[in-house]
This record gives structure tokens, C-alpha cells and sequence, in this order.
């Protein structure tokens, strides 16, 4: 590998101090810093450590790992940590190997967990399943840095034999665990933590992550296609630089393609964060909590690292990972490779009466109301419209139905209705619905449903929306999650079918399909429907 220097104004975290450097790189590593402060540099050329996403399910941008790896060093990512445990709900082992085997194909630094929920609950059909045994080899893996987010706080709380087993394997070998407690406080929250479970990126209120921080869980900061807390919890960085750190949870590829971490550093500086503790959150405190073999511009380091023309934008300029030049000027020097297709998939096509919702004298419906950026939902009680003995789609009200189709064997369709899509006609529908990823759909009629839902049967997996004269489908034949083809061009025609859904069905949504995707998701509270039926988040269990 051949050596080579590069002159800027360094960014010294550690010091919390800038200073003209010369960098000396070789073989892949940073062999020496000349500080003379009389070195000649350019005053818009600021070179300072790569960001980390510090929680990302890859399998959300759509994109198999070395495709998001090609659009997210454009935007000075150089690592992420990443919880495989979408794919592993629907191929188990066999997936979370296909996720490091694709990643190890690209010059990228990612850094996988071990799935601690496969299945999430015992209330939802999944794929697969990872039992404790399972865990622990993942975790013996050198591979594999963390135990990834708990989701199953109640087994936590109540001392799950099988849920405690998997956290002190982590213990044992050394391995940090991560947490997911959506809502918990006081007593719980502690109760939780002590059981040593050390980070928590479902906070939605400052008074929720304050309340955790004083117990010492570290907090990340999420902002992502669906989900973003941000500024409900950024202030914090002022007091608590060393316990926080920057993620995206989920991100859709269009976003990806507009920007990364950079982003949440430049919304930082803008309301006047102090840089050294944005940097902190972004570049530093990811690497020292999950001992990451990320540089952080130390002599000896690998020369992970990016060169910037400002730190209020963080507009890139070059970007390198163990002294290779991956991104430059917005153009990403990461090929695209050939990557295997794995799936799970075992559903036929169904029938518009499969959606059909019988009336029988209900007073009141409930109905789940989803919230734009937030995976929370509330639950409602209204009157239900009814057309010739069955209960249908009210687009006047907003209240529109939605279903889950179990994609893995042939049974009965679970129907419900939720609120705030805001579609005048047709529907949506997708493949990726957390966390075990049956085809969830919305829709004003269930022809239109049907239709949606098919789509994506018939390849084996994606996002489909159906309108009066129109149709379009995305597909995602890698596990029904993720497409092996060009990042930017699956990009575009996700843009595409996103625009559908909000210029011709009229979605109101920031993001329709994000948010679709998370109405599945049981453990997040209040109320959601599975492919067995609607869910109650708080008493955890199923509900009318």
C-alpha cells in the first residue's frame, strides 16, 4: 500500500484543539503527525476522524451492506454498528453470515452484533429464531462487537431465564450490551440498566433520557427516516458530551443518498453545540464504548479519517478507510460488487375477500394512530363506517385499513385500521415490517390492498403502491428486505414510488413506507397488529 501525506487544520478531539498538521500515512496506518505550526494550510480544509453511525439496521436502507457502504462514505461515514437482526428474523444464522460475508467485500468498517430477539415476541410469526446457544456463538465471533438491542424489556425486568443468559454471555466475553426500552423511567429504567444493558436509543423525551443518563446508560441521539428525536434531545450534548453518540436506527435509501451523520453535526453547530462535543458524539465515543477498530487520528491509528471544507456543513471532500480514498467531492470510489440472493418467503397469492371485515354490531372500532417521525402510536376508539354488512375504509375520517399478510405460510389475513396516512385512493404495501417482516398493507379498498399485497408476492419481497391507473413495486429479493443492485439507482426508484404515494394516493406522511413498516412492530407501544392480530404495547397482549 503505498504511503502518502496530507496538510490540513486537524481536528484533535482528544485535545479539544485545531492545529495545523501534516499527516503521514502508511501501509494503512497513520505513521506520524508534524504539528509545526508553520505548515501552510488551506483555511477551508479541517481533517478530522470518520463518522460512526453509531445504531443502524442496514437491511432499512434497502441496500445490501457494501451498497449502503457505497453511499454512505460520500457523507464521511466510515464505520457504522449494525444489528443484523432484521434479516435474522427471516433467514436467522444463515442471514446475519450473509450480512459480515457482503460486508468484508468493501472497503468499510462494519461492526455487527448479535441479534438478542429473534423472534421479537412470541406474538408475531418470523422467520427464525435465535435461542441463547445461538447468541452465544455469534458473540464468540470476532466479528460480531456487541450483544444488539434488548428489546424484551419485560423478560429483563421479570428475569427471563433465556434473556439473562444472553446478556451475561456478553458480560462474559467481554462484549458491551445494547438496550431498547421505549417509555421506561424511575424505578424499571433502573431495574433495567442494572441488569447491564448500557445504551438506549428509543428516547422521545429529554425528560425520559435524562432520567436514564442519571443512572449511567449512554444515550444515542436517533434521527432517522421514520424516527427522529433530535431535537427533543440534542440539548443534552451540552451537559453529557462523554454519554452520547449519533444514529439513524433506520434509513431509507433516498435519505441516505442526501446525507448521513453530517447532518446531525451540522444541525448541531447550528444551534451553537460546541464542536469538540458534537465531534465527541459523532466520531469518538462510538469507537471507545464498543471498542472498534475505527482511527481516531492518533499516531499508530488506522487512517480512518475524512477531510472536510468546513465544520459548520461538514461538506465532504475525501474520505479514507485504512488509507484508501473511498469518496471524493460527492463521488463515491466504492464499486459495486455481485452479491448471493437468500429469502424466506412461502406465501401465495391472495383474494380480495381475504380482506374482507365483517360487521357484527360493534359500537366502537379501535384504531391505531400513527404518528408522523415517531414509532409510538396511540389507540383510538370511533365508530365504524359500514357498507352492506362489513366494516370498511372511512376516507373522510382518515381512517383507513390496514392488514398484515404472514409471508412465510398461507393464513388467515389480520385486519385492522389506523389513522393519519392520509391516502384518497389506493394502497401501500411492504415486505419490510419490523420486526419479522410480513407484508403489511394500507389502503382505502380492499381491492386496492389486494393488489398492493400481490405485487409483492410475486416478487418475493419489496414496496408496491397501487393507484386508479398505476401501479408500481420495488422489488427486495435479498431476504424480501434488500436489493443486490445499484444503491443510487434503487434509490431512485424508491424516490419514485415514494412520490406516488404522497402526489397521486396523498399521504401526508413524511415518510409512508417507513412509518408502514413499524406498525408491525410490537414492541413499541401503544398499539400495533401483527399477522395474528392487533397488539397492546403497554399490557402486552393481544387487544379488540
Amino acid at each position: 500500500m503505498a504511503s502518502f501525506s496530507i496538510t490540513g487544520n486537524l481536528v484533535d478531539i482528544h485535545k479539544e484543539e485545531i492545529y495545523p498538521a501534516e499527516i503521514k500515512i502508511d501501509n494503512g496506518k497513520i505513521s506520524s503527525i508534524n504539528t509545526n505550526p508553520k505548515l501552510a494550510v488551506l483555511p477551508n480544509n479541517f481533517i478530522l476522524p470518520g463518522f460512526i453511525d453509531s445504531h443502524v439496521h442496514i437491511e432499512s436502507s434497502m441496500l445490501v451492506p457494501s451498497e449502503f457502504a457505497r453511499l454512505a462514505v460520500v457523507h464521511g461515514t466510515v464505520a457504522t454498528v449494525s444489528d443484523p437482526h432484521e434479516i435474522a428474523n427471516v433467514c436467522g444464522m444463515e442471514g446475519v453470515e450473509f450480512m459480515i460475508e457482503n460486508g468484508k467485500t468493501v472497503p468499510f468498517k462494519f461492526n455487527f452484533g448479535a441479534p438478542s430477539c429473534v423472534p421479537a415476541t412470541i406474538f408475531e410469526t418470523a422467520g427464525a429464531s435465535l435461542n441463547a446457544t445461538d447468541v452465544e456463538k455469534l458473540l464468540q465471533r470476532d466479528e460480531i462487537k456487541y450483544l444488539s438491542e434488548m428489546m424484551n424489556f419485560p423478560g429483563v425486568l421479570f428475569k427471563d431465564e433465556e434473556v439473562l443468559q444472553k446478556i451475561a454471555s456478553a458480560h462474559r466475553l467481554n462484549k458491551p450490551v445494547d438496550g431498547h426500552a421505549p417509555g421506561l423511567r424511575g424505578e424499571k429504567a433502573k431495574q433495567y440498566i442494572d441488569a447491564g444493558i448500557y445504551t438506549d436509543h428509543e428516547c422521545f423525551t429529554k425528560e425520559e433520557a435524562l432520567d436514564k443518563l442519571n443512572y449511567g446508560m449512554k444515550i444515542l441521539i436517533r434521527e432517522g427516516s421514520a424516527a427522529k428525536n433530535f431535537e427533543a434531545l440534542i440539548n443534552l450534548l451540552n451537559d453529557w458530551p462523554d454519554m452520547m453518540m449519533f444514529c439513524s436506527d433506520d434509513k431509507h435509501p433516498d435519505s441516505l443518498v442526501l446525507g448521513h451523520i453530517n447532518q446531525l453535526c451540522a444541525r448541531a453547530v447550528a444551534k451553537g453545540i460546541n464542536i469538540f462535543k458534537i465531534l465527541k458524539a459523532a466520531c469518538l465515543n462510538p469507537v471507545l464504548h464498543y471498542k472498534l477498530d475505527v482511527g481516531l487520528l492518533r499516531v499508530g491509528d488506522a487512517a480512518d479519517f475524512i477531510v472536510v471544507k468546513d465544520l459548520k456543513q461538514f461538506e465532504v471532500e475525501k474520505a479514507f478507510i485504512d488509507g484508501k480514498l473511498v469518496a471524493e467531492n460527492g463521488k463515491s470510489n466504492i464499486r459495486t460488487v455481485k452479491s448471493d440472493i437468500i429469502n424466506n418467503f412461502s406465501c401465495t397469492k391472495k383474494e380480495v375477500a381475504d380482506y374482507e371485515i365483517v360487521y357484527t354490531n360493534e359500537k366502537e372500532i379501535s384504531v391505531i394512530e400513527a404518528l408522523d417521525g415517531q414509532l409510538i402510536t396511540n389507540r383510538l376508539s370511533v365508530e365504524p363506517k359500514r357498507i352492506d354488512g362489513k366494516i370498511v375504509s372511512d376516507i373522510e375520517r382518515d381512517f383507513l385499513k390496514i392488514a398484515v399478510v404472514n409471508r412465510y405460510s398461507n393464513t388467515i389475513v389480520a385486519k385492522s385500521f389506523i389513522k393519519n396516512f392520509g391516502l384518497k385512493k389506493g394502497a401501500l404495501a411492504s415486505s419490510v415490517a419490523h420486526d419479522s417482516h410480513n407484508i403489511v398493507a394500507v389502503g382505502v379498498d380492499d381491492e386496492s390492498i389486494c393488489k398492493a399485497v400481490n405485487l409483492v408476492i410475486e416478487k418475493k419481497g419489496g414496496v408496491s403502491a397501487v393507484g386508479s391507473n398505476n401501479e408500481m413495486v420495488l422489488g427486495l429479493p435479498v431476504a424480501g428486505l434488500m436489493s443486490n443492485e445499484d444503491g443510487y439507482k434503487i434509490a431512485a426508484h424508491y424516490t419514485a414510488i415514494d412520490k406516488m404515494a404522497k402526489e397521486e394516493l396523498g399521504s401526508t406522511l413524511g415518510s409512508p413506507f417507513m412509518t408502514l413498516s413499524f406498525m408491525a412492530l410490537l414492541v413499541i407501544p401503544h398499539l400495533k397488529l401483527s399477522d395474528r392480530g392487533l397488539f397492546d404495547g403497554d399490557k402486552f397482549e393481544f387487544t379488540i
